[in-house]
C-alpha cells in the first residue's frame, strides 16, 4: 500500500505541476456539495453533508451535567470525531487516532472560537447546566473531511432543538425552541502541493500534498482560526492568497447551509 501511495503521490505532483487535477476543477473550485439537515429523528439536531465522494453525518446531542469549577455560570460544549473503518481502507477500529482527534479539535475550534453559541445561556441552576455534545461520523473518506465536517456540524447546530426542562430534568421527546445561534462559521481547506495551491483537496491530493491549511471564516469576513499541517510552507503572498480566496468561497457555502 505504501508503493501505491507514493506512486499516487509521484502522479499528483506531476499533474498539478502541470496545470492540471485528478477531477479536472480549477485550482479554487470546490467540488460538489450537498447539505441535508434532520437526517436523525432523535437527536436534536443533525445533518449530512457530501463533498464530491466524502461524507460526513454529524449529531447533535444535549444533555444535563455540571459545569467546570472554574465556570460555574457557563454551559458545556464537547465536540468528538469518529473515522468509521467502513468509510476508508485508511481506518482502523478502536480507540480514536490522531487524525480523528485533529478532526474533532478542527471542527470544535471553529465553532468556539466564533462563539456561534452563548455557553452562559446553557445554565440551568446551581450545579446544573446544559452540555452539548457534537459528533461526528465519517461514513466516506475521499478527502477535505475537515470542511465537510465543519459544514456539517454547522448546518446541525442551525436545526438543534433545546429539550424541555421540568423539575431540573429533560422531559424526552419534547422541546422549547431552538438552540440560540449568534454567529456562523464556514472552513475553508487548502492544499499546497510543490508551489501550487488547491482548495478542497480530494484524497489523492491530499496523499501528494506538502502542506495544508484550513481557514474559519465568521461572520464580516472575520478570521476566527486557523490550522495548518504538513511539513511545507506557506509564504506570506500565499496566505494573503488563500485568505482572499476563503473569503469570496465564505458566501458560497454558507447559502448552501442556510437553504438546507
Amino acid at each position: 500500500m505504501e508503493i501505491l501511495d507514493q506512486l499516487k503521490r509521484d502522479t499528483i505532483q506531476s499533474l498539478v505541476s502541470a496545470g492540471k487535477r485528478a477531477d479536472d476543477r480549477d485550482n479554487f473550485s470546490y467540488r460538489d456539495i450537498s447539505v441535508k439537515k434532520n437526517i436523525l429523528e432523535y437527536s436534536e439536531g443533525s445533518a449530512l453533508v457530501r463533498v464530491g465522494k466524502s461524507q460526513v453525518l454529524c449529531a447533535i446531542k444535549i444533555g444535563i451535567g455540571e459545569p467546570f469549577p472554574d465556570r460555574l455560570d457557563e454551559g458545556i460544549l464537547t465536540t468528538s470525531a469518529e473515522l468509521m473503518p467502513l468509510a476508508s481502507y485508511l481506518f482502523d477500529p478502536g480507540p480514536p487516532s490522531d487524525e480523528a482527534i485533529e478532526l474533532a479539535r478542527i471542527v470544535d475550534r471553529g465553532v468556539r472560537a466564533a462563539e456561534i453559541i452563548d455557553v452562559k445561556k446553557l445554565y440551568i441552576s446551581e450545579n446544573k447546566v446544559f452540555v452539548v455534545y457534537i459528533d461526528v461520523y465519517v461514513m466516506d473518506h475521499d478527502g477535505n473531511l475537515i470542511d465537510a465536517a465543519g459544514l456539517a456540524a454547522m448546518a446541525a447546530l442551525q436545526c438543534t432543538r433545546m429539550p424541555k426542562i421540568e423539575n431540573g430534568q429533560i422531559v424526552k421527546g419534547e422541546y422549547e425552541g431552538k438552540l440560540d445561534l449568534l454567529k456562523d462559521v464556514t472552513t475553508h481547506t487548502f492544499a499546497k502541493v510543490g508551489n501550487t495551491l488547491l482548495i478542497d483537496p480530494c484524497l489523492d491530493e491530499e496523499k501528494g500534498m506538502d502542506a495544508r491549511v484550513t481557514l474559519g471564516i465568521t461572520d464580516k469576513n472575520t478570521i476566527c482560526a486557523i490550522q495548518k499541517w504538513g511539513s511545507g510552507s506557506f509564504s506570506q503572498d500565499e496566505l494573503f492568497q488563500v485568505i482572499d480566496i476563503a473569503f469570496k468561497k465564505r458566501k458560497e457555502l454558507k447559502e448552501l447551509i442556510d437553504n438546507a
